[in-house]
């Protein structure tokens, strides 16, 4: 029998306090990172993905995602990310801190942790629990060649769980990203074995409807059913398929200008009442912005721009469907 949730501990009171309090002079609304809270009927708590702001400071970084509008920021703690994991201890302080500035919630971010055993990943961990961070990103993984997939889906289960316990001593929450391509996860339908091995409380997905129907087509519906007990945190973004290069390949757009059919997906998300963080990804061209270029090749005005239409895409279209 599991344990009952840790609702009203003094750490975990602490991070809904700051949360609430920091996002008061910017949203109109209450927003929160844990499922379960009351919030106003059709609001949305969003998150930018830092991958997009590495070309300011922590700063700088802070105020454009707040003037734009958005709740929060998915931080990139990883290798080449905004904040490098082998400066986590005194880097991810300095970035939290510019974003309690200017009223951001900082509960997001994106890693390349799996591995409990490794010292770096779990000093991210360690660092980001003490911050208040309540949901992140794992790294990816691969299914070797040398072993069958169903042995290797035993194998990450039990790493998942051995990740569920240091997430639960920590109050944080892993979520494995479905991601297309030849990438555990793609084929969605694989990841409900491997998330069945942990307690489904502190590790689960996030679910990614972009790379959801590049695999499953118009079979993504099913997909969503099959995932959606495991769904902890869920990334937003678009597509389409073209030629490069005369060869056929996704091709991210903005929302709305691609495949994903936004409203169904949005009405499903509330008839299964899946009520999490949302991460929002901009990974068509913006300069080098989508690849988390440090140095960007058009004016960084126009970027903020896109991110505002992407942003109001999202809200209004969320709020139109019943």
């Amino acid at each position: 029998m599991k344990e009952p949730k840790k609702v009203i501990t003094r750490r975990s009171f602490t991070k809904i306090s700051a949360a609430a309090i920091g996002s008061m002079p910017l949203m109109g609304f209450s927003s929160s990172l844990f499922n379960g809270l009351t919030k106003p009927k059709d609001s949305l708590s969003i998150s930018l993905f830092s991958k997009h702001l590495q070309f300011l400071d922590y700063n700088e970084m802070a105020a454009a995602a707040a003037e734009i509008g958005f709740d929060g920021l998915d931080l990139t703690v990883r290798p080449k990310g905004h904040v490098l994991p082998e400066r986590v201890a005194d880097d991810l302080p300095r970035a939290v801190a510019a974003m309690k500035k200017y009223g951001l919630n900082a509960g997001m971010m994106t890693t390349n942790v799996w591995d409990v055993s490794n010292p770096e990943q779990k000093k991210v961990l360690e660092t980001a629990g003490g911050l208040g961070f309540t949901h992140y990103r794992t790294g990816w993984l691969t299914y070797p060649e040398d072993r069958t997939i169903t042995k290797s889906q035993a194998i990450f289960g039990q790493q998942a769980l051995e990740l569920e316990v240091l997430n639960k001593d920590l109050g944080l929450i892993g979520c494995y990203q479905n991601h297309a391509g030849n990438h555990v996860g793609a084929p969605i339908w694989d990841l409900p074995p491997i998330l069945s091995a942990t307690e489904n409380e502190y590790m689960g997905c996030q679910y990614d409807i972009r790379h959801a129907v590049v695999e499953g087509g118009n079979s993504w519906e099913l997909g969503l059913r099959q995932i959606r007990p495991f769904i902890k945190s869920i990334v937003i973004k678009d597509f389409k398929w073209g030629k490069v290069n005369g060869k056929w390949k996704p091709i991210n757009t903005p929302l709305g200008e691609g495949m994903v059919d936004f409203k169904r997906y949005f009405v499903l998300l509330k008839k299964y009442k899946i009520d999490v963080p949302i991460s929002l990804h901009l990974e068509y061209d913006l300069g080098g912005a989508e690849h988390g270029a440090t140095k960007i090749a058009i004016d960084k005005k126009e970027v903020f721009k896109q991110m505002k239409k992407d942003l109001v895409f999202l809200k209004t279209t969320w709020q139109e469907v019943g």
